[in-house]
């Protein structure tokens, strides 16, 4: 079995299941893809449960998500994750959205049926769960900051933490002006929370950020070995919470900063465990995946 497939395995079955005894029936597309903890998460719930398929990475170039689709359907694939960057593009390409996933505003979670294409978001689930499991808090409780929240990540927490009720958002973006109509769009979900939005050159940027107590990183900085801090040093305050949503590398710059401040941190390990364990429960209901999850990815957080 490969490490990484592309859109050419999706050719065949021939092709795509060459040297495996079960067929690739899941996957999760992204660029760069082969970071993913994915495959062998659901690969140990698949096999608990005796279902007879695999989970594979497939690496999907941007602008070919549509293809992807197409051609994971053409060879009756149950469903894909996607990561970034196709969050924006999942949702464009299917068929119906889950009513969550259309206030997230991204698609993390694709089930194919002979209806067609089912989109589905367990990000923002997913982090209210792995948050108040990690810092042992509720998530309504806090102020929040969330670095990178133009992208589909970070607008799927943002607005899970709108509609979770905190009581003061932050969101933070290399351009504001991507983060303008979400910021609307979250006052008329919630009109009590308190929202802003900075860029990362504002210099209110250090004062709102010592204000919050949970600081999010949503964005990719800090998955390559070369990247800086996402957030200067004068952000960042021992009373901090830091969450940073990469898993991989598990100590991230922002989380070393943090950790060496005094700052609780987490990363993004526990919330890829409880949103793989929800779309795995929405491909095969009535299943509870995350024990078996967690015993796989034991020792990789």
């Amino acid at each position: 079995m490969k490490e990484v497939y592309t859109l050419d395995d999706l050719a065949s079955r021939d092709i795509l299941d060459a040297g495996c005894e079960k067929p690739a029936r899941l996957a999760v597309i992204g660029w760069p893809i082969a970071h993913s903890a994915s495959p062998r998460m659901h690969q140990a719930a698949l096999d608990a449960y005796g279902i007879d398929c695999r989970y594979i990475r497939l690496e999907v170039p941007a602008g070919h998500v549509a293809d992807a689709f197409a051609r994971m359907r053409a060879l009756d694939f149950i469903g894909t994750n996607v990561t970034v960057p196709h969050k924006f593009d999942a949702m464009a390409a299917c068929d119906v959205i889950d009513p969550l996933a259309a206030s997230l505003g991204a698609v993390n979670t694709v089930r194919f049926d002979a209806s067609g294409m089912t989109g589905f978001n367990t990000d923002g689930p997913g982090f209210v769960a792995a948050v108040e499991h990690d810092f042992s808090v509720r998530l309504a409780d806090l102020n929040v900051l969330i670095v990178g929240a133009g992208g589909g990540a970070g607008q799927a927490i943002a607005t899970q933490c709108v509609m979770s009720g905190v009581r003061h958002l932050v969101l933070v973006n290399r351009s504001v002006e991507k983060i303008v109509a979400l910021q609307s769009k979250l006052r008329a979900i919630n009109g009590e929370v308190r929202i802003e939005i900075v860029g990362l050159d504002d210099p209110r940027l250090v004062e709102l950020s010592q204000q919050c107590d949970l600081i999010v990183n949503t964005s990719s900085v800090g998955l390559n070995p070369a990247d800086t801090c996402v957030l200067p040093t004068s952000c960042m305050m021992s009373h901090h919470l830091v969450y940073d949503t990469i898993y991989k590398p598990a100590v991230t710059p922002l989380t070393a900063l943090a950790k060496s401040i005094g700052c609780r941190t987490s990363n993004g390990f526990s919330m890829l465990l409880r949103q793989g364990a929800l779309s795995f429960q929405h491909w095969f209901p009535g299943t509870e995946p995350l024990p078996m999850m967690e015993v796989a990815l034991s020792g990789q957080s």
